[in-house]
Order: C-alpha cells, then sequence, then structure tokens
C-alpha cells in the first residue's frame, strides 16, 4: 500500500502519480471489469482479490 502523495520515477526520468492512479482505481472499482480486477490482483492489490 502507498500512500495518495506516493511518486514513482520511471527509467526514462519521468514520474508518476502512482498514489493517485492506485486511488482512482479503488474508488472505481465498481466499474472495473474481471479483467482489469484480475490484472490488478496479479500485480499484488489486495482489494482486487476481494473483489473478484
Amino acid at each position: 500500500m502507498v500512500s495518495r502523495s506516493h511518486v514513482e520515477e520511471l527509467p526514462d526520468g519521468t514520474e508518476h502519480r502512482t498514489g493517485v492512479w492506485i486511488g482512482n482505481q479503488k474508488a472505481r472499482r465498481d466499474k472495473l471489469d474481471t479483467e482489469q480486477l484480475a490484472a490488478l490482483a496479479e500485480l499484488g492489490v489486495q482489494w482486487a482479490v476481494w473483489d473478484l
């Protein structure tokens, strides 16, 4: 779990606001299809497993 303010630096030097992205996915999880939830679960996103 990361905080909403968490930022990852990508190999090309750009930054990705990972915390915001994860928060948005979680907030919109009712709109994610089974394939999308499964992909998140495969990455270790625990709440996605609960929704499968």
